[in-house]
C-alpha cells in the first residue's frame, strides 16, 4: 500500500481533488493518507463493499473512545444520540422510528411545494450579477426542511448559521474558534428544538416533529434528547448537502453548456450527483480483522472512504471525468450505501429534479459572472459563492 502526502487545505487540491484521487487510485484500491494518518479506499468496488459490510461501522469502538474536551461537550452531547454515529441495535431502533415519520409518500407530496418555492425564489432574484448560492441554493432546501419539520421559516437564517457552525467540526484543520462556535451553535440549536418539541407535545400539528413524537416501534418512542438530535440531524443534513449539490450542479451545467433538457431530469440529476458530489469522505471503523480486495484491515482501524474518488473510478464509470447524463444507469455512492444510506436522499433528489428545470426554464440566459471557486471545507466540497447573471 502506497503512502501519499496531500494537504486537504492546499488551494490546488481544494479546487480540484480529482487529480489526486486518480493518482492515489492508480496504485490500488487503498493508500495511506499521511496528513490524516488513515488508510483510504479509493476504488468503487472497495468503497461499495465496505459500506455494505457489517464488520465495518460508524460507532467508535468502546476501547477507542476519545476524551472529549470540555469546550466541545455541547456538540458531542448532540452527537451521542445521532443515528449517523450509531450501530445496531440502537441505530436500527432510531432509523426505524424516523422512517415511520419520514415516509416516501410524505416526501413525494412535497413536489408542488418545492416547485412553488423555486418560482418564488426566482421571482425574488436581484437584477444584475448575483450569488445564486445565497439567493437560491441555500434558501430552497432550508425552507423545505423547516416546513417539513414544522419549525418557523423565519428561523431559516438561524438554522443556516447553526448548521454551518456545527458541520465545521468535520472539516480538516478545524480551529479552536471553530470548536467554540460549534459548541455555541449546539447549545442554541438544542435549546430551540427542546422548546419547540415541548410545544408540539402540547399542541400536535401535521408536521414531521409531531409524527416523530408519535412514532413508536415495539412499544418504544424517541426520547426528548433523541428527538432533539434527530431534528438537528435532519435539518443539518437535510439542507447542507443539497445546497452544495445545487451549487455544484448549476456550475457543472453552465461550464459544460449542457441543457437541462438534454436527458430525463432523473438521469441529469444522478450524473450531477456522481460527477461533483458534496461529501467526499466518510469514515468507518473495522470491528474485526477484515480482508478486502487482498488488503488486511486490522480490527480497530479507522478507514476513510473517498466517495468522490469511487464515483470517478474508470473501472466503474466509462470516462468518469466527463459529465455525461446519457451514461448507462449505475448507482453512485454520493449518498453512501448499506445500513447508513442517507435517509434524506429521496428529498435531495426530489429538490434537484424539481428546482433545477424551473431555474433554467425561468432563466434561459443564465451564465457565470465569474469563475466559481470551492470553499476550503474538505471533506465537504462546495462553492464559496456562485456569481451568475441572467
Amino acid at each position: 500500500m502506497q503512502s501519499l502526502s496531500q494537504s486537504p487545505n492546499d488551494p490546488a487540491f481544494v479546487q480540484n481533488p480529482y487529480s489526486f484521487y486518480d493518482r492515489a487510485r492508480a496504485a490500488g484500491p487503498f493508500f495511506h493518507w499521511q496528513e490524516y494518518g488513515k488508510t483510504c479506499a479509493t476504488s468503487y468496488a472497495a468503497v461499495n463493499a465496505i459500506l455494505r459490510d457489517r464488520r465495518f461501522g460508524r460507532e467508535i469502538p468502546a476501547d477507542q473512545q476519545p476524551e472529549i474536551a470540555p469546550h466541545t461537550a455541547p456538540f458531542y452531547a448532540v452527537e451521542a444520540h445521532s443515528m449517523l454515529e450509531l450501530e445496531p441495535p440502537r441505530h436500527t431502533r432510531l432509523r426505524g422510528l424516523v422512517m415511520r415519520a419520514f415516509t416516501s409518500r410524505r416526501i413525494t407530496a412535497l413536489a408542488p411545494e418545492i416547485a412553488q418555492l423555486a418560482h418564488e425564489l426566482v421571482d425574488a432574484l436581484p437584477a444584475g450579477d448575483f450569488d445564486l448560492l445565497r439567493a437560491f441554493a441555500q434558501r430552497l432546501p432550508v425552507t423545505i426542511i423547516a416546513r417539513l419539520l414544522g419549525v418557523p421559516e423565519e428561523m431559516g437564517e438561524d438554522l443556516l448559521r447553526w448548521s454551518n457552525a456545527m458541520v465545521k467540526m468535520y472539516i480538516a484543520g478545524r480551529s479552536r474558534a471553530d470548536e467554540d462556535a460549534a459548541a455555541e451553535a449546539s447549545r442554541d440549536f438544542t435549546a430551540f428544538m427542546r422548546s419547540y418539541i415541548d410545544a408540539r407535545r402540547a399542541h400536535p400539528a401535521d408536521d414531521l416533529i409531531t409524527h416523530l413524537i408519535a412514532a413508536e416501534e415495539a412499544g418504544e418512542k424517541l426520547s426528548t434528547d433523541e428527538l432533539i438530535t434527530t431534528c438537528i440531524l435532519l435539518l443539518n443534513a437535510g439542507h447542507e448537502a443539497t445546497v452544495h449539490s445545487i451549487g455544484n450542479g448549476v456550475k457543472t451545467l453552465l461550464e459544460t453548456a449542457t441543457p437541462i433538457t438534454t436527458a430525463p431530469i432523473e438521469a441529469v440529476v444522478e450524473e450531477l450527483i456522481r460527477f461533483d458530489p458534496p461529501l467526499h469522505m466518510f469514515t468507518r471503523y473495522a470491528y474485526a480483522d477484515v480482508e478486502v480486495m487482498g488488503h488486511l484491515i486490522p480490527k480497530g482501524s479507522e478507514l476513510a472512504l473517498l466517495l468522490a474518488a469511487a464515483n470517478h473510478d474508470p473501472a466503474a464509470f466509462e470516462a468518469p471525468a466527463r459529465f455525461n447524463p446519457h451514461r448507462p444507469v449505475k448507482a453512485n455512492l454520493s449518498f453512501g450505501a448499506g445500513l447508513h444510506f442517507c435517509v434524506g436522499a429521496p428529498l435531495a433528489r426530489l429538490e434537484l429534479q424539481v428546482a433545477l428545470p424551473i431555474l433554467f426554464e425561468r432563466l434561459p440566459n443564465l451564465r457565470l459572472a465569474e469563475v466559481p471557486r470551492y470553499a476550503d471545507l474538505y471533506h465537504f466540497h462546495g462553492l464559496e459563492r456562485l456569481m451568475v447573471t441572467a
